[in-house]
């Protein structure tokens, strides 16, 4: 219910927000780099997706510099690897979508989800109730995470 509760928009980037509050766990951040973080989505397909982020606020790839790029990349392939160790991940979803009409929730900051998936992860859930069933708190995702990564 705390989960349903908390389903609002809060004024401002959801990204910039996070990056400013000061408070990674809370705010869902598991790592912070020169040009990106990576941060647990708050509102997940999957147990463990997670978005890399520049730390920008730009809404397009033809925005970011090529530094941003590469580090945003460089946090996917972490996140790839962390999610690969920890849940044992068959494989990802890996994508950017930008603009509202190419499915963005969030389109004015940059951000590449990373999605992992599991062989016959798709169930009757989904596909019938048009719902997502997720076996873990997203605190719990973020803590096993984020100990992986070293603390």
């Amino acid at each position: 219910m705390a989960y349903v509760a908390s389903a609002g928009s809060a004024p401002g980037c959801i990204f910039c927000n996070a990056l400013a509050a000061g408070d990674d766990r809370k705010s869902l951040v598991l790592l912070r780099s020169a040009h990106s973080f990576l941060i647990l989505n708050a509102y997940p397909y999957t147990p463990g997706h997670l978005m890399s982020a520049v730390n920008r606020h730009v809404g397009t790839v033809a925005e970011t510099t090529s530094e941003e790029l590469a580090d945003v990349m460089r946090l996917v392939a972490v996140a790839t690897s962390t999610l690969a160790a920890e849940y044992r991940a068959d494989g990802f979803n890996i994508g950017i979508n930008q603009g509202r009409v190419a499915g963005a929730g969030i389109e004015d900051h940059l951000h590449v989800h990373v999605v992992p998936r599991w062989h016959g992860d798709s169930n009757f859930m989904p596909v019938l109730g048009q719902v997502r069933v997720l076996p873990e708190a997203l605190e719990v995702t973020y803590d096993r995470l984020r100990s992986r990564r070293g603390g």
